[in-house]
């Protein structure tokens, strides 16, 4: 029961900004940069397509002619994803940086920073930290969203993340375990005690994540349900472009399902 319990609040920690959010399948297929004087579709390191403010469009170096109707779609799909990425983009950092938080929250009331799996705590979330900065990119006043960025939006983390938080989340286990372990040679009385004692720490701590932590995570549920409109909104733009620009036919940028 003590390593149930154990586990779920540190699933918790975890789930609690994914909890509060909800399903909305979207993702980009292709990398976005996004700037004040420009829009640019890339793959790998070569531009599929760029937007010029608002009215240019250029695909694979050539300039495309839009009729009046596509330059309006255009017009409304450029200024949507200008408006749209850099807030994502924040949502990805407040999002990662909220559950790392917890996490670290949670280890350090439950076992102390002094501990030696400590810093292999750090040191996998750090990455999982480093990993979402660099999918969601900000430098002066361009931003950048890497492919397949966005699927399950309401977490932020494609599986490749998952599997760090899991390995933090393991290893963080591991270190109270072990530290409980310990604690077995003073005897079977002092053991129990020291694990009842943990007992009422975890649901005092379990409490106050909810007080302190779901209020973000609802804030930042309502940013992702924003969101997932607006990209769906953009997808449906796009899709309307590309019906009438023939050079667009190969490049669908915006992915969206039905949830």
């Amino acid at each position: 029961m003590m390593l149930k319990k154990l586990f779920w609040l540190l699933m918790l920690s975890l789930a609690l900004p994914a909890q509060a959010a909800f399903m909305c399948e979207a993702d980009l297929q292709y990398g976005l940069i996004v700037n004040d004087r420009h829009i640019r579709v890339i793959e790998d390191t070569r531009t599929l397509y760029q937007i010029n403010d608002t009215e240019q469009l250029i695909v694979r170096g050539d300039w495309i002619k839009l009729d009046a109707v596509a330059t309006s779609h255009l017009q409304e799909l450029a200024q949507g994803l200008r408006y749209a990425v850099p807030k994502v983009i924040l949502l990805a950092s407040e999002g990662v940086d909220l559950a790392i938080g917890t996490i670290d929250h949670v280890y350090v009331g439950l076992v102390g920073s002094e501990h030696d799996s400590y810093q292999r705590l750090q040191d996998a979330l750090w990455k999982v930290r480093t990993k979402v900065k660099t999918k969601f990119i900000r430098a002066g006043n361009s931003y950048y969203i890497g492919p397949r960025s966005l699927e399950n939006v309401d977490e932020l983390m494609d599986p490749e993340l998952e599997e760090e938080i899991e390995l933090a989340l393991g290893t963080s286990v591991g270190g109270i375990l072990t530290a409980i372990g310990g604690l077995a040679s003073e005897g079977d009385t002092s053991l129990e005690r020291k694990m009842e004692d943990l007992s009422t720490r975890l649901e005092t701590m379990g409490a106050e994540i909810e007080r302190r932590i779901a209020p973000q995570a609802d804030t930042l549920r309502k940013k992702a349900e924003w969101f997932c409109n607006e990209i769906k909104r953009l997808d449906a733009i796009e899709e309307s472009l590309r019906e009438r620009v023939p050079e667009l036919k190969a490049y669908d940028l915006i992915v969206t399902g039905k949830s």
